[in-house]
């Protein structure tokens, strides 16, 4: 059994406003039907996935709860 190429970093959330994963850049569509997909096809889609990542605004990291905690107390790290 051969291995199928894929962009997936394992940080799967959606981009509401463009539609794209933020980690991999795909759509669902195309996360749903990649098993399916030609070498070719998964080929052209990796090839578009470095302009889509540039068009989605980085969402910060998670405050943790420990920093949270700080900046209500007004205290620094």
């Amino acid at each position: 059994m051969t291995a199928i190429e894929s962009p997936c970093i394992l940080v799967c959330s959606m981009d509401m406003k463009t539609g794209y994963c933020f980690g991999c850049g795909r759509t669902r569509e195309e996360i749903g039907g990649w098993i399916g997909m030609t070498p070719e096809t998964r080929r052209n889609v990796m090839a578009e996935l470095p302009a889509r990542l540039e068009t989605m605004e980085r969402r910060p990291r998670r405050e943790t709860r420990r920093t949270r905690m700080a900046r209500e107390r007004g205290t620094a790290l």
